[in-house]
């Protein structure tokens, strides 16, 4: 009981520190688009064998529709 009341007080710390670590300075989109691309090459890198292959598959797509939010949201918040 005491371990897990610990626990959650860490957690609820942790929680308010990165909360002001985001506020004082937010993620922006052009880091997203970074990571993304990150992501996207190692998804296409990873190898995988059966069932694993769609998933990974999936993943590349859904990774690469991401990066076209992304984009479009870069475009959005220029044109302002």
């Amino acid at each position: 009981m005491r371990r897990t009341a610990l626990a959650v007080a860490a957690a609820f710390v942790l929680g308010a520190l990165s909360h002001a670590a985001y506020a004082a300075n937010p993620p922006r989109l052009d880091d997203a688009l970074v990571h993304l691309r990150y992501a996207l090459n190692a998804l296409k890198r990873a190898e995988v064998a059966g069932k694993a292959s769609a998933h990974r598959d999936q993943a590349v797509q859904l990774t690469e529709k991401a990066l076209e939010e992304v984009n479009q949201g870069i475009k959005a918040s220029a044109a302002k």
